[in-house]
């Protein structure tokens, strides 16, 4: 893409990609898109292929949006503006802003507008953030309450005028073209009354999630003493499930995580230093109205005991010191689990395991098999791992990225690319036979080759 002015940059941006089976209307939207925010809040459909911009849509000038986030995934997107604050002068004055934050709901390809909604404090009360996912508005307050609205019925309810994408429209004694420079799109949805609440909820840091078969949803209780803690509730009646409470006992300066698997499966993945368990949500026999957490499979970190961990010691003087002390579960020096992902065209898990050998770290990224969680196949990264910078890694079909930020805002980019070999390899355990081939026929089999590595100032 060709050079731009700091406010034409980028600010957020997701990545479309044509659906299966409909008839678009132009040969360049079967290919895939990047959907992106701009610093002066233009939002942007470019050609992943090309960098050519496809479709520009100038959202407004009365906020500054930032964020962008799929509701629906590769239907709908929310764009969330950046919190009002207010002038320095305004709250020195002790004026506050009501209005906390816009967001701007769109349908893509082509682009086509549901509306703009304002959150304002005089109806929700003092929230501190919102966001909207799978049509639930989701409003969060400091306390950790959560509260979910139906964004439908908002809609309905509340929504002052439609307005479409490239049409004449009047609108507070000003009239201009909806989605064009310098009219923009007016905020069309205030809530003037507080709508039905469809469920509410407190968590510790309004951690909140929703998933499962039933539904099912994951919090932390709202203390602080709770940390590292997981409830996993029915949402229809708020009962704890059986063995819904989840919490992995370790020491570690990082804290472990869990999350519903993005596989629609039901299941749920939780994720430590040193392993990670695919949980099962299922009824209890001869109790279908109550459901049971259950392991399904562990993925273990390689691990060695240390001998020399406990030997004692003998001092000059003769005198016998005995150590005893046990490393953190995250110790650079043992091998970690850092970055879990799921690849859904393959079927694979990705788990990057790290580990820090004298002055260098080294990090593998392993492909383990989604039913059975099989270990398939191990590639080591060729560039070492620092575990003081921040790393993220993305494993989409055949490519996998690793990006890398270093002090003073400098990122390094590793591309890896995979290649097909029609060599087969010998199955020597009939124990994960299955496994394996269910793999083989996705991948043949393939290996790993680094082939760009770049580095940029963000």
């Amino acid at each position: 893409m060709p050079k731009c002015s700091k406010s034409e940059k980028i600010e957020d941006a997701l990545l479309w990609e044509c659906p299966v089976g409909e008839m678009l209307p132009n040969p360049s939207d079967y290919k895939s898109s990047l959907i992106a925010l701009t610093a002066h809040n233009w939002l942007l459909r470019i050609s992943a292929a090309t960098g050519e911009v496809l479709e520009k849509i100038y959202l407004a000038s009365y906020c500054k949006f930032r964020y962008l986030s799929w509701d629906t995934p590769q239907e709908v997107i929310a764009v969330k503006s950046a919190q009002n604050k207010g002038s320095a002068l305004a709250r020195q004055a002790g004026i506050q802003q009501s209005v906390l934050l816009y967001l701007a709901v769109f349908r893509v390809l082509p682009f086509s507008l549901i509306g703009i909604l304002e959150i304002n404090k005089k109806i929700f009360g003092n929230v501190t953030d919102a966001t909207l996912s799978h049509g639930i508005l989701i409003v969060m307050y400091s306390s950790g309450l959560v509260r979910l609205y139906s964004f439908e019925a908002i809609t309905e309810q509340f929504m002052q005028q439609e307005l479409d994408l490239g049409c004449a429209c009047r609108w507070g004694g000003t009239t201009g073209t909806v989605g064009e420079a310098p009219f923009g799109i007016p905020c069309n949805i205030k809530i003037t009354d507080t709508p039905p609440l469809l469920f509410e909820v407190s968590s510790l840091e309004n951690a909140f999630q929703i998933g499962g078969h039933p539904w099912h949803y994951i919090i932390t209780p709202n203390k602080k003493k709770q940390r590292g803690v997981f409830h996993i509730c029915a949402l229809k009646d708020n009962s704890l499930a059986k063995n819904g409470i989840q919490e992995m006992e370790c020491c570690s300066l990082e804290s472990d995580w869990i999350y519903f698997h993005p596989d629609a499966s039901g299941r749920i993945i939780h994720v430590g230093p040193n392993q990670v368990k695919v949980l099962k949500l299922s009824e209890i026999e001869n109790n279908s109205a109550q459901h049971q957490i259950s392991e399904d499979f562990v993925i273990l970190a390689n691990r060695e005991k240390n001998k020399n961990e406990n030997l004692p010691t003998v001092t000059a003087s003769g005198r016998v010191v005995k150590k005893s002390f046990n490393l953190l579960d995250d110790d650079p020096e043992q091998e970690t689990f850092k970055i879990v992902d799921y690849e859904d065209e393959l079927d694979l898990l990705s788990v990057v395991a790290v580990t820090q050998i004298d002055a260098e770290g080294k990090a593998h990224l392993d492909f383990h098999c989604n039913e059975y969680g099989t270990l398939l196949k191990s590639i080591p990264l060729v560039e070492s791992w620092d575990v003081t910078y921040s790393h993220e890694v993305y494993f989409d079909r055949d490519l996998v990225l690793h990006i890398e930020q270093k002090p003073s805002r400098v990122f390094s980019c590793y591309v890896y690319q995979m290649n097909i070999s029609h060599n087969s390899e010998r199955i020597q355990d009939k124990s994960y036979h299955s496994c394996y081939l269910h793999y083989l026929v996705r991948m043949i089999r393939f290996y790993l080759n680094q082939v760009r590595y770049y580095t940029f100032l963000r």
